[in-house]
């Protein structure tokens, strides 16, 4: 027999959902490859020329303190939309691949009802599940399908995409439409040598972080002209620091903190924030926003609360992870209030990557001048060995990390407790120093990427959830 009250009741809830679905929020999650926070206008770049992105920031909320859990490509994004940290995702070392069994929020999305879309790079994992439209993208960036796969979304759900630029990973691809920089104009971070080389590599390096910023204004453009702009929260960010010496797959601020500007006209409030985030943190903020839950597998915490109060604070710790990225490398990293801390577990190998050797110009020159005895203190990093074993730094007074206080009295007591922070973050996410770690690229025969144990794989990191320290009170 027909239940009447009960049929009532689904078809009410149907509609109910529907239109409740006609209302959720729409995101574009721009990714772009390879850039650091301190590149672009908003951040502070005098010559940078990023009109787009500086106006995003100026109607939304522009994030000093976004850290991510790890500056190399792959690793940071199988890090990000899994919302796990690298050693807990099965894929923490350059060119290794999201497990199946790892949650991706974006399929949260999806399973909701959200139309999801992939263009550009991916570097993740095979995500048929994950996203319904997914697109190689074309152009030197990867961006230039974007604005159309905007306007030829199906127009009944809210939609979430996922945009991955190809800028600023090298090789350069230089264009005549967007902005070319004199490289007598350039300002060189203290820790590269000051010349002709370097100062070509950060001009070209400028001209793709531009063009970053043009498909941005695009995409802006697309949304006014569809009437969504309210209704769509913007974010971008990157999935590690410049691809230059020091910075690139390091955990200084250089490699590991990320340009962060997240805006949604009366929705995302007007200003800027010193809260500390973690890249993992975007999941759950992204279903918080969407009115979901968060897998109970992801270790990130909603920062949706700062998107109203730029004072607010979801977490007062990040970490963040230096793996194999063609060389072999343990690093972690703690950021807390003012300090950074780092603790290397192969001090007696130098830190290296491709962008640090002497494979491109300004790693040439870098090499070319140590071997003449003409770098500076500052600029000989890349070539410790040993290396120190612990790296304190005060980020305030010291924005390039360039003063190690590890052995200084004064900065005991907050050493100490760094130290406590990454041995509780270490236990309660499953986190190991390999026995027989990945070696470095090209030592083995006939393979490009010998990967051996991964960090984590002796705890089983991979299937623990605990999330570790994010607020201490």
């Amino acid at each position: 027999m027909l239940n009447l009250p009960r049929l009532f009741f689904a078809i009410t809830a149907l509609l109910f959902s529907s239109a409740q679905a006609d209302d959720r929020p729409n995101f574009i999650f721009f990714i772009t490859d390879d850039i650091s926070a301190e590149d672009l206008g908003c951040y502070g770049n005098a010559f940078a020329e990023t009109p787009n992105l500086d106006a995003l920031a100026e109607r939304g909320m522009r994030f000093n303190n976004a850290y991510l859990t790890i500056s190399s490509c792959s690793p940071s994004r199988c890090s990000i939309i899994s919302s796990r940290y690298p050693h807990n995702t099965g894929a923490p070392e350059l060119h290794t691949s999201l497990p199946d069994d790892q949650p991706r929020f974006p399929k949260l999305l999806r399973d909701a009802g959200y139309h999801t879309v992939l263009s550009g790079k991916n570097h993740i994992a095979k995500l048929d599940e994950t996203f319904e439209i997914i697109s190689i993208g074309r152009g030197a960036s990867k961006s230039e399908d974007w604005v159309e796969l905007l306007a030829n979304r199906p127009q009944d759900r809210p939609f979430f995409a996922w945009f991955g630029s190809s800028d600023a990973h090298r090789g350069w691809a230089i264009d005549e439409i967007h902005p070319t920089y004199d490289p007598a104009e350039i300002e060189v971070p203290p820790y590269l040598y000051d010349g002709a080389a370097t100062r070509d590599d950060l001009a070209d390096y400028y001209h793709e972080v531009s063009r970053t910023d043009a498909f941005m204004g695009k995409l802006i453009e697309e949304l006014k002209r569809q009437g969504i702009e309210d209704n769509t929260y913007v974010i971008y960010m990157a999935d590690n620091g410049r691809p230059f010496p020091r910075c690139k797959t390091r955990l200084y601020d250089s490699g590991i903190k990320s340009p962060f500007i997240m805006a949604c006209p009366g929705k995302v409030s007007e200003g800027i924030t010193d809260s500390i985030i973690s890249s993992i943190d975007v999941g759950p903020t992204v279903l918080e926003l969407a009115g979901l839950q968060s897998d109970e597998r992801m270790q990130g915490v909603s920062f949706a609360k700062i998107l109203k109060d730029p004072q607010a604070v979801t977490r007062d710790v990040a970490f963040a992870e230096q793996n194999w990225h063609v060389f072999q490398a343990h690093m972690r990293m703690v950021r807390m209030g003012d300090f950074l801390y780092i603790k290397n577990s192969f001090p007696n190998r130098q830190t290296m990557c491709l962008e640090a050797d002497e494979t491109y110009p300004a790693g040439a020159e870098l090499w070319k001048k140590h071997a003449k005895g003409k770098l500076k203190e500052s600029q000989l990093d890349v070539f410790l060995n040993p290396r120190p074993k612990q790296e304190l730094y005060h980020v305030g007074e010291d924005p390039h990390q360039l003063t190690n206080m590890a052995g200084n009295p004064e900065y005991a007591e907050q050493m100490a407790k760094m130290q406590e922070l990454l041995d509780r973050w270490t236990d309660e996410t499953g986190d190991t120093v390999p026995e027989n770690p990945t070696p470095d690229r090209g030592t083995v025969a006939g393979k490009r990427n010998p990967h051996a144990e991964f960090p984590g794989a002796a705890a089983g990191a991979d299937q623990i959830n605990a999330k570790g320290p994010a607020r201490l009170n």
